[in-house]
């Protein structure tokens, strides 16, 4: 009996599997850990995707002041638009050339071109970062508390992080300029459009983790 119960032991331990090297199993769970990261960036960006608004909308609230962040021409349009329908008292227009100057921009728009003696001031700062800093001093100097953000719907989710990050006490109002150029609905039949996004989420992403 013992003689078959050590034979029978011995065959069972001869058929068992025998456990993967330390090697493999590393390669498995960095194959694991890999995918997990990669569906939750592609769940992450459809979702940026997503929220993006489709129409322009007025915004929730008036404001004491109004940023655009330059990057298009009916971005200036809108935000001068919104000043003079009062839902701000000021308005910086953000991220201009260096080389133009406020009555430059006064003469592409002659039915506004009153507001510019008034209630509109110029940054030429050229990046995301630098309009959010440019803007929390503009701000602090003229004590605003509330800002209505004017940019394009691709933008706004960038511009958001950067701007909250450096006015922490400022309610801060997204109103996206919604491009016939940029289509979100159906991003993924123009080649363009979503070359263009997954470049927008990859300059979010990197915004986010600068912030952190």
């Amino acid at each position: 009996m013992d003689a078959i119960g050590s034979g029978t032991a011995a065959g069972e331990a001869g058929t068992r599997p025998a456990a993967p090297p330390p090697r493999h199993r590393g390669g498995r769970i960095t194959l694991f850990v890999l995918g997990l990261a990669a569906t939750l960036l592609g769940a992450d960006f459809f979702w940026f995707v997503y929220q993006m608004p489709t129409t322009e909308t007025a915004p929730s609230r008036n404001a004491d002041g109004i940023v655009a962040l330059t990057g298009g021409p009916f971005r200036i349009n809108d935000a001068l638009d919104l000043l003079a329908a009062g839902r701000g008292k000021r308005l910086l227009i953000s991220g201009v050339n260096p080389a133009t100057r406020a009555v430059e921009i006064s003469r592409l728009v002659p039915e506004h071109q009153r507001l510019f003696a008034c209630c509109v001031d110029i940054d030429h700062s050229a990046t995301t970062i630098g309009n959010a800093i440019e803007t929390r001093r503009w701000a602090k100097a003229r004590g605003i508390r509330s800002l209505i953000v004017v940019t394009a719907e691709f933008h706004m989710p960038r511009a958001m992080v950067a701007l909250a990050h450096e006015l922490p006490d400022v309610a801060l109002v997204p109103y996206g300029v919604v491009s016939e150029k940029v289509r979100v609905e159906a991003w993924w039949e123009n080649p363009e459009t979503a070359r263009l996004l997954f470049l927008e989420y990859f300059k979010y992403i990197v915004a986010r983790v600068r912030i952190w």
